[in-house]
């Protein structure tokens, strides 16, 4: 990508801020310009002067009291939120995309480039993570997606956007394909699936 992408971290923070900033950097497809805020006006004027790309913001950013609808509608400003903890999907909804603070960098990456419809080779070469890993041995194993955000404590939607990436990325979009995805890459044992059948 030729443009630099300007990416709002909207969190209190400062360790959070600057992890997410240091993953952020690390996108391989992506040149990035990080702006951290941590309180509502700096996240105002910073919104003004930068004309930001995307702003990732944790839902309690200023007590929850930021309007999520209101700012999109606003301008053309996509919102990831940043999920330190759960959250209602009510509130998540609201957001183009959601970061688990528990992501690793290609996570990350995916999320920030499926938000900005970059959908280049080299995403779809890039191997899956360790949380989707785990995300699709659930699935083998025949768990729904409560069941696997319950075992893995992260929330459903943040499991739908894993599975997303990982159809995008195999290009499986069955349970069967997973099934035979996860067997020849051993990923699970072919007696754990007969035992939860």
């Amino acid at each position: 990508m030729n443009n630099t992408v300007r990416i709002i971290i909207a969190e209190s923070s400062v360790i959070i801020r600057s992890g997410l900033d240091h993953a952020l950097k690390h996108i391989p497809q992506l040149a990035v310009d990080v702006i951290g805020v941590s309180t509502m006006d700096m996240l105002n004027d910073s919104i003004n002067i930068h004309k930001p790309d995307i702003i990732i913001i944790n839902p309690y950013f200023d007590n929850g009291k930021i309007n999520i609808p209101q700012l999109k509608s606003s301008s053309d400003i996509k919102c990831i939120a940043l999920q330190l903890n759960l959250t209602d999907n009510s509130t998540l909804s609201q957001y183009d995309g959601v970061i688990s603070i528990y992501d690793d960098e290609p996570t990350i990456g995916n999320t920030v480039s499926s938000i900005l419809n970059i959908d280049s080779e080299t995403n779809a070469k890039e191997p899956l993570s360790q949380r989707e890993k785990e995300i699709i041995t659930g699935v083998v194993k025949g768990l729904t997606n409560k069941e696997i955000a319950e075992q893995l404590y992260i929330s459903v939607h943040t499991v739908i956007t894993h599975r997303r990436n990982i159809a995008r990325k195999l290009e499986i979009h069955s349970p069967a394909g997973l099934t035979i995805y996860a067997i020849v890459n051993k990923l699970v044992d072919i007696k754990d699936i007969q035992m939860n059948r």
